[in-house]
């Protein structure tokens, strides 16, 4: 336990991006799993103060995706002056991740563990690093990372100030006004009935929801064709920079 806290703050300490080499993880002892995490901070991590903490965003794989596969994204973050914290959710003795039946139902285990996962990250990380803000912390989740991501964000936590997903199919977005949301599209696949606001929902919660053309749903990885990595991150540029949806919808 103690070796894997250190190996953290290592990791944040000298700013590497994540690679398997570098990976580090927490440990819930009261679920007894390991987490693996890998941390990417700031490119100007001096600024980040205990008075003046930096912003930090949670970036959650999608099923079967390596959490280390988005670091087109961690480095946008990092960029804008987030510390980048990718999850893994799924380890090898977990349950295969169900693809029969109600999915809503049958996938409930797989996104419930996945939040409690998103809880504890938070809560071990706002211990060990003070000079970010762990209780504003935007989440961002690809495919079922995004439904994790999504429920997390229905069951009220309260250290949430943003949401993007790409292409998270199943879980409803937060229907709140606090949480400012982004859902990216890609366009081979529908998400479920609800799960994305109607017009009308677009206006009373002020989210966001954006198709990229030709984009598929698999490639929303470091894997994925350049133009396709650039019109996401010009698209989160534009939300980290408070554009507004019809400005995102022009870019």
């Amino acid at each position: 336990m103690k070796a894997a806290l250190l190996a953290l703050l290592l990791s944040a300490a000298t700013n590497t991006l994540a690679t398997p080499a570098d990976m580090t993880s927490l440990y819930d002892q009261d679920r007894q799993r390991t987490i693996p995490i890998a941390i990417t901070t700031p490119q100007q991590p001096n600024r980040c103060t205990k008075h003046q903490p930096c912003n930090v965003a949670f970036i959650s794989a999608g099923y079967g995706v390596p959490h280390q596969e988005y670091q087109f994204i961690s480095k946008l973050l990092t960029a804008q002056g987030y510390l980048s914290v990718a999850i893994r959710h799924e380890l090898e003795s977990d349950p295969p991740l169900s693809v029969s039946g109600n999915l809503y139902q049958t996938r409930q285990e797989n996104w419930q563990r996945g939040a409690k996962t998103l809880r504890f990250v938070q809560k071990s990380l706002v211990k060990l690093l003070p000079n970010y803000d762990f209780n504003h912390v935007l989440l961002v989740g690809h495919s079922n990372g995004g439904d994790i991501s999504s429920l997390l964000s229905n069951q009220g936590a309260d250290f949430i100030s943003g949401l993007i997903t790409l292409d998270h199919r199943r879980v409803p977005l937060p229907r709140k006004p606090q949480i400012n949301t982004l859902s990216i599209r890609a366009s081979d696949f529908p998400a479920d009935h609800g799960v994305l606001y109607s017009k009308q929902e677009l206006v009373d919660y002020g989210g966001c929801v954006i198709e990229i053309p030709k984009a598929k749903h698999n490639d929303m990885t470091d894997k994925g064709p350049s133009w396709l990595k650039q019109s996401i991150t010009k698209l989160l540029a534009g939300y980290l920079t408070n554009k507004s949806c019809e400005q995102l919808t022009s870019l």
